[in-house]
């Protein structure tokens, strides 16, 4: 009997590590807003989508959680005196998720497709590289056209990640079923609702402590918050201010607030209408009182802000700009001319009321239109009759991007980050006369003295003298107060308390190459 049980035992135990693993696979969860459009690195402009490229492919360079670049498929590089010629050495023993080599011709390859156009991301680069050349197995040279300041921080978008070779050269659908050289590889898409990504053991940083890491799509801010705090997320993204004290007092859940590079401002017509006047436009700049906009409508969710750039983005200055005083408001706009001359509240000239139209998106930046509220009251405060006006958002785009001629819009509230990380990508679209409506100059902007800096600032290599010259724009840019630029974004993130090695990018976007549970 005794021996019957010692047997019987045995075969329990023996059935319980069949059925049971040794290890339990390790499973990370991130919950999405927005469903990607698309895993093709080149071919895509939306930040879910890039958030999950960053994970399959990797660049030469990227950025670490403070901006700065830091080497990934290239060892070293180099640039020619002249500028014009950069030379990357690049890691040896690196292997595509398809087994296929990385190398030089696998680095010309993935950019001659970008150069050839046709891609979304296309006209990032062949401004910028004239030609492309495996100079050896592991040396390639980028050429350009002329010195390109930003090259290095142009290379980190995500447009820049290599993509297997064997996907160019079989024509398959890289938007699809990519392939690249990083920690996590293609599994399945589930359209609608997630991404599957699984640990690729041959990485050659070592394989990911996640065996599978999956991205799930959940549209609406109170469900990623209840599905965070029921466990079926390990992260959420993007989580409403609303839900943010609730969350922090919950043990189980870490909340982190991670600056981006996100700047929301309001632009002014500098070409017509009463915003015309750099007076009047100063005024309204005074008029704003933006740290109680932060404070009270967006609960700390956006930092005041006097320039165009973030303080993350490489070339930002601290430039004086203009604080909340509404009695040098109404000095400035005295002296402009306009008064109060029948007692109805609204400032007039020449028997015209100061009168101005304020467009605002609903619902595409964090509160904007509340935003849009606050600073329609502001500008009451001294004598302006602002009126909102709001519309969906192709069209609201579509209006601000018309010409000068056609365009009759005298303020808009709007968002800009720049996915290079670089002043360049913020002040040349923004700011060049080069770049008026239909580009990204919305509100006319023009200033030789600024668009030579900005020029200079392109060409320039030196990153000292960049700095120097992108600080004398802003002081320009800000003194011609053609923006009254309001904050810049907080990223906010939610996980349970076991995520340990996660990363928060100012680029707005959750990286999870090093992360693991620890329960």
């Amino acid at each position: 009997m005794k021996r019957y049980l010692i047997v019987l035992l045995c075969l329990t135990f023996a059935i319980f590590l069949m059925v049971s693993p040794a290890t339990a696979a390790m499973k990370l969860t991130i919950g999405q807003g927005v469903e990607p459009v698309a895993l093709d690195p080149a071919n895509v402009t939306d930040n879910p989508s890039e958030e999950v490229c960053h994970h399959i492919y990797e660049g030469l360079v990227g950025f670490d959680e403070d901006m700065n670049i830091i080497p990934k498929l290239a060892t070293d590089w180099s640039v020619s005196q002249d500028g014009k010629t950069w030379t990357f050495h690049l890691k040896k023993g690196v292997k595509f998720h398809s087994g296929a080599a990385f190398n030089a011709q696998a680095v010309k390859k993935s950019f001659d497709r970008i150069l050839a156009g046709g891609l979304k991301r296309s006209s990032l680069y062949q401004p910028v590289i004239s030609k492309v050349n495996a100079v050896d197995e592991y040396t390639v040279q980028f050429v350009l056209p002329q010195p390109f300041g930003p090259f290095l921080h142009t290379l980190c978008h995500t447009a820049g990640l290599i993509v297997d070779p064997t996907l160019i050269d079989a024509k398959a659908d890289i938007g699809r079923k990519p392939s690249g050289t990083g920690p996590f590889k293609f599994k399945d898409w589930a359209v609608g609702d997630q991404i599957r990504l699984t640990a690729f053991d041959g990485y050659h940083g070592g394989r990911p402590k996640l065996d599978e890491l999956v991205f799930k799509v959940v549209p609406e801010d109170t469900s990623r918050t209840m599905m965070l705090e029921t466990g079926e997320l390990d992260v959420a993204e993007r989580l409403s201010p609303f839900d943010i004290e609730r969350l922090k007092a919950n043990k189980d859940i870490v909340v982190k607030i991670a600056p981006s590079l996100r700047v929301i401002y309001i632009g002014m017509n500098c070409q017509k209408g009463v915003t015309k006047d750099v007076l009047v436009r100063r005024a309204f700049n005074y008029a704003v009182d933006k740290k109680a906009i932060c404070d009270n409508i967006l609960k700390g969710m956006g930092v005041p802000l006097d320039t165009p750039l973030a303080p993350k983005t490489n070339g930002y200055a601290e430039v004086k700009g203009y604080s909340y005083n509404p009695q040098k408001a109404k000095e400035l706009l005295a002296e402009a001319g306009w008064k109060d001359t029948n007692g109805d509240g609204i400032l007039d000239k020449n028997g015209k009321k100061l009168s101005v139209n304020l467009m605002t998106p609903h619902g595409r930046y964090l509160m904007d239109y509340k935003v849009a509220e606050a600073v329609q009251a502001y500008l009451k405060d001294i004598g302006v009759d602002a009126k909102l006006v709001t519309m969906e958002w192709g069209s609201y785009l579509a209006t601000l991007s018309k010409p000068l001629e056609e365009n009759n819009v005298d303020m808009y509230l709007l968002g800009w980050s720049p996915s290079t990380g670089d002043a360049d990508w913020v002040l040349r679209p923004l700011f060049h006369s080069s770049n008026w409506s239909p580009n990204d100059n919305n509100n006319f902007y023009k200033n030789p003295e600024v668009d030579k800096l900005i020029e200079e600032g392109m060409s320039a290599v030196d990153p000292e003298k960049r700095k120097e010259i992108y600080r004398k724009a802003q002081e320009l840019i800000v003194q011609d107060a053609s923006w009254i630029t309001l904050y810049w974004m907080n990223n906010v993130t939610g996980y349970r308390n076991y995520v340990k090695g996660l990363k928060i990018i100012p680029l707005e976007m959750t990286f999870a190459h090093q992360a693991y549970i620890e329960r």
